[in-house]
């Protein structure tokens, strides 16, 4: 196990210490902390005795004085420093093991930690949770945590998720409540499985836990074209089911908890709610609320638009299937002389016509996208591509586009919740 610096704040008691990126923390008075929660309680004190070896190799001990609470200024290469906890299901609607080889590694990660659950907002199933697990979740006391139920029938539970650790959902929910701590929920809804009176059971057993439950959002299973068991995709009929299951839920808990996700009101063809429905966007990173953040926005740009570009200008967003058709009526509300805006749902070959998120897009679809339509100015939105980098699911980097296609000018959008960039770029030209 290494504890390794990653960053040094300028100007902190680390600063000042002259530590560095590379630098490794052995122990913080006598204890080597597992992950980043044990090291944050761990420097609260006033008086700390800080080992640490340096990347040179030289070990130092700083005996250090400072205000209880003062952080030291560093960060680390990883939230976890011991082993992160594995998922030890085989759940029937996993998406990490229905993707074919040849993608970036951390794709194939399946994590089940409760750590990373919450400081990065992972969801976990409880499922390899073990009695000192529990103690040292427990001890800290997490805020919140981020928790996949799917359904509260422990049968069930136990054949989506294949593992018999599965069962114990409500006890382990029990154990969460005594002990205050709040969860955000999800189920993924799979035909067949856990919808219908299924889903009605699951929500009817979780308004026991109200004192707990700080949101709960409900999406669609993903079926890509690699999936070795045979679901079935969301419907309309299903979809309706869904959302106003949903409404019912929310009306008997006398506040908007739940929520459907984004493609169930695409599917069922129905508007999607204003933003009371979604509460606080709790679970806008699973896709619920997405779209009501965007049309919001747009309205506020809408009078923002230049009435005219000093040169004719083509511009293409290039995004999702399912996220198109808003932008479609975007397009229809778009009055700027001098202007060609289109809208591209870019197809995603590589995983198949079911998968249609934009941030299942490969570069590979994108390429295709680009040379089938002719392409010269594309808009792309970020959560295409890695977190802090400019590539794509399989490898294809943006820069890779821009050597195949010369002369492409490609803008990415960082909020792809917000339209206001999309008017930047417009407005530039």
């Amino acid at each position: 196990m290494k504890i390794v610096i990653s960053d040094i704040l300028k100007g902190s008691i680390a600063d000042e210490l002259n530590l560095n990126g590379g630098d490794e923390i052995i122990s913080v008075n006598s204890v080597v902390p597992k992950d980043i929660i044990e090291y944050s309680f761990l420097v609260l004190d006033e008086e700390l005795e800080l080992y640490v070896k340096r990347k040179s190799g030289e070990e130092e001990i700083f005996e250090i004085e400072k205000d209880y609470g003062e952080d030291l200024g560093i960060s680390f290469e990883s939230a976890v420093f011991d082993r992160v906890k594995p998922c030890a299901n085989k759940c029937i609607f996993c998406f990490v093991d229905q993707q074919p080889k040849g993608l970036r590694k951390s794709l194939y990660v399946k994590d089940d930690d409760w750590r990373l659950s919450y400081l990065q907002g992972t969801y976990i199933t409880l499922t390899n949770m073990k009695e000192k697990d529990w103690e040292r979740l427990l001890s800290f006391h997490p805020s919140h945590l981020y928790v996949s139920i799917h359904t509260t029938n422990p049968k069930l539970r136990a054949k989506m998720l294949n593992n018999p650790n599965a069962a114990r959902i409500t006890d382990d929910l029990k154990k969460l409540r005594d002990n205050d701590i709040k969860i955000h929920a999800q189920i993924v809804l799979c035909p067949g499985y856990n919808d219908g009176d299924e889903l009605l059971r699951t929500l009817e057993d979780l308004k026991k836990f109200k004192k707990i439950l700080n949101s709960l959002a409900i999406v669609p299973v993903g079926v890509s074209k690699f999936r070795k068991e045979k679901l079935q995709t969301v419907d309309k009929k299903i979809a309706d089911f869904a959302i106003n299951a949903v409404d019912e839920f929310n009306s008997d808990m006398k506040k908007n908890i739940a929520a459907a996700s984004d493609e169930f009101f695409l599917i069922a063809g129905r508007e999607f709610p204003d933003k009371k429905y979604y509460g606080k966007f709790f679970q806008i990173e699973d896709g619920v609320g997405a779209m009501r953040l965007l049309i919001d926005d747009f309205e506020k740009c809408k009078k923002k638009f230049k009435k005219k570009l000093k040169n004719p200008v083509k511009i293409s967003l290039l995004t999702g299937e399912s996220a198109a058709c808003t932008f479609e009526k975007f397009k229809k509300e778009i009055n700027v002389q001098g202007l060609e805006f289109d809208v591209i749902g870019v197809k995603n070959r590589f995983f198949g016509d079911k998968i249609n998120v934009s941030g299942l897009i490969t570069g590979e679809d994108m390429i295709n996208a680009i040379r089938e339509n002719g392409v010269k100015c594309a808009i792309i939105p970020s959560v295409m591509l890695r977190e802090g980098s400019d590539e794509f699911l399989d490898g294809i980097k943006i820069s890779d586009i821009k050597k195949q296609f010369l002369g492409v000018e490609l803008h990415i959008i960082k909020d792809c919740y917000r339209f206001r960039e999309i008017l930047d770029i417009i407005n530039s030209k």
